[in-house]
């Protein structure tokens, strides 16, 4: 049967001691108390059968065992910090769970990123993407940015941005919309049907399928056809000069983006008041960027 290993607790408290040859100092160092550290590193002798340190009047002398050991307990400590590491962000800094539609991950936090983090460089952001209702309940996100009705969404969350789909195309795809071929989002309720009827042109019918606005809006950039989509979505690409409006007609849409605080800390909120400031020049947006007087680079200065 093979032997199990001491704690790992015995190790620390006994590298510790070894680099500062101290208990008093090892259980500063560590959280611990003076007797705890003694008796783990007596647990860990008496575990190896030999003896670590000579206890001396002044102070603590490493024996030759405890040379010998301590190159090896400073390795497979420093293996482990740095496995962890990986996974564990720096407990200095503000670690912020985004869960959002991956459409928005694309096609509105990431073009918007760089200044939040040029406005906020403690916040370490993780973002979850989902596409589904059911996937954002598997992450304890700190914000969460769905898709869905107003009933799915609850009566806490808030609508971000614009609730208006638009009609896109590449700025090389000519022709008018009755002839382009029309990208669908299956994932909705909404679809080129109601925006016909408003645009009192004949019914149109659809020659490719996506299962969301963020890849139909990616389709129709690289001239795939034409998309109809959330115009929060279609900002950046049409500030970029990749997609442009096909057609000057817009409608309401059954399903928006909805943004929810779970968490109420600063980080969190410091993120909801800047990605809302930051959409907020949509023309639906409860508190425009325009009636406010805010330019992109004063979005620093807001609250939180």
């Amino acid at each position: 049967m093979a032997r199990t290993l001491p704690p790992l607790n015995w190790f620390r408290a006994f590298e510790s001691a070894a680099r500062n040859l101290s208990f008093t100092a090892a259980a500063d160092e560590i959280g611990m108390t003076q007797s705890a550290v003694s008796q783990q590193v007596k647990s860990l002798e008496t575990r190896l059968g030999v003896l670590l340190f000579e206890r001396k009047a002044r102070g603590l002398a490493l024996t030759d065992h405890g040379r010998r050991l301590l190159p090896q307990v400073d390795t497979a400590l420093a293996t482990l910090t740095s496995a962890t590491g990986a996974f564990v962000a720096d407990q200095t800094s503000d670690l912020l769970t985004v869960s959002a539609s991956i459409s928005v991950i694309q096609w509105v936090i990431a073009p918007m990123l760089p200044e939040f983090a040029k406005c906020h460089p403690d916040v370490v952001l993780r973002l979850i993407g989902a596409v589904w209702p059911d996937e954002f309940t598997q992450t304890a996100a700190d914000v969460e940015i769905r898709f869905g009705s107003r009933k799915q969404a609850g009566f806490d969350a808030e609508l971000l941005g614009s609730d208006r789909l638009i009609a896109l195309k590449a700025p090389n795809l000519k022709g008018k919309i009755e002839n382009l071929p029309l990208i669908e989002a299956v994932g909705t309720s909404d679809g080129w049907k109601p925006w016909a009827q408003a645009a009192d042109v004949a019914p149109l019918s659809p020659s490719l399928f996506v299962d969301s606005y963020g890849p139909a809006l990616q389709m129709a950039i690289y001239g795939n056809g034409a998309c109809l989509v959330h115009k929060l979505l279609a900002t950046a690409p049409m500030q970029q000069g990749l997609i442009e409006q096909a057609h000057q007609v817009s409608i309401a849409a059954n399903e928006s983006y909805f943004l929810t605080v779970k968490s109420k800390t600063k980080a969190a909120l410091t993120f909801r008041d800047w990605i809302v400031a930051s959409v907020s020049g949509d023309d639906t947006a409860g508190s425009s960027r325009k009636q406010a007087g805010l330019q992109p680079g004063d979005l620093c200065d807001l609250p939180g």
